[in-house]
């Protein structure tokens, strides 16, 4: 059922019937379009993202914003329009929404972004790489992703926190809002690049069917967040811990002698990370997007087989 929609809202004919007809939908961000991968391997890794979901039976729903409205469902033109790194592009958190579209901007939604526009159109399951968390050694300095996952219920599918994070303080963060943690497959968080941080996850998986029914009793006694489920990176690009560890400490320095700081830092540290190991942490960081849409997909055909409260 498509929800009564702000009239900054535009589905796309696909995402529209998709709803109507209750049919499994998995939402996808487009940070990682706008300002996470050069021309033109961006729009390749969000085609290939969309055709993952498709593989699975389930419909994809692209997230971005395009001349003055929030389209969730992106065409093919609109895809390679948004993905255009030519022209200039806003990150699109919560603080962002009125500016973009009061000035008809173009905007890429982050894991935060995403959530919104999702949960108000009557999307329940999103793919994205790594959410948000606590940066190390400044722990006022939190994602917005992290309050956002509090308050929007969506199923949100990742390979756990971005490594470069405080993995420790993210999960200390993600239990004080209440967030569920659900390890699929696995019974540790995964540390995106890795998987394995040696932290645990709150209960561990085997089949999409169990975080369906989580989550339906999860949202049926009346709570209000997300359901975090946690993928490990596939093994054959996964990075050994200590490797990965030792890169990002190092970035990290680099970071810190260079005076980088705030919105700066993140996209510092994950360019040099992948300059430090050679490529290898994007070849994992490309892999799990693929990995996760996968996922995702298999979670959305689950949920149209439980009964889905109104929420």
């Amino acid at each position: 059922m498509i929800k009564r929609l702000p009239p900054y809202f535009h589905l796309s004919q696909e995402v529209s019937m998709a709803l109507r007809q209750n049919q499994p939908i998995v939402a996808l961000e487009t940070a990682v379009l706008t300002h996470g991968l050069p021309h033109p391997q961006n729009i390749q890794l969000s085609q290939s993202l969309e055709q993952e979901v498709r593989q699975q039976g389930a419909i994809p729903a692209t997230i971005g914003i395009l001349n003055g409205k929030v389209h969730v469902g992106l065409t093919s033109s609109e895809l390679e329009d948004l993905g255009d790194t030519s022209k200039p592009s806003r990150k699109i958190s919560r603080r962002d929404f009125g500016i973009a579209l009061a000035r008809q901007e173009r905007g890429g939604t982050t894991v935060a972004g995403t959530l919104i526009c999702a949960h108000t159109v009557g999307i329940r399951v999103f793919a994205t790489g790594g959410i948000g968390g606590v940066h190390r050694n400044a722990p006022f300095d939190v994602s917005a992703d992290l309050p956002e996952l509090s308050r929007n219920p969506l199923i949100v599918v990742c390979a756990g926190a971005k490594s470069i994070l405080d993995l420790p303080a993210t999960l200390e963060y993600l239990e004080t809002m209440g967030i569920p943690v659900i390890g699929y497959q696995t019974d540790e968080f995964p540390a995106f690049y890795s998987r394995e941080s040696g932290l645990p996850v709150n209960v561990a998986v085997q089949t999409p069917q169990e975080v369906a029914q989580i989550a339906r009793a999860h949202w049926e006694i009346g709570l209000q967040s997300a359901i975090l489920v946690v993928v490990p990176p596939p093994s054959d690009v996964a990075l050994p811990r200590k490797e990965i560890e030792g890169i990002i400490e190092q970035a990290n320095r680099e970071a810190h002698e260079q005076h980088i700081t705030g919105a700066a830092v993140t996209p510092f540290l994950l360019a040099r990370v992948s300059e430090l190991s050679g490529g290898s942490s994007l070849r994992a960081n490309l892999a799990l997007l693929r990995n996760n849409a996968r996922v995702a997909a298999y979670i959305a055909r689950a949920m149209i087989l439980v009964k889905n409260p109104e929420i």
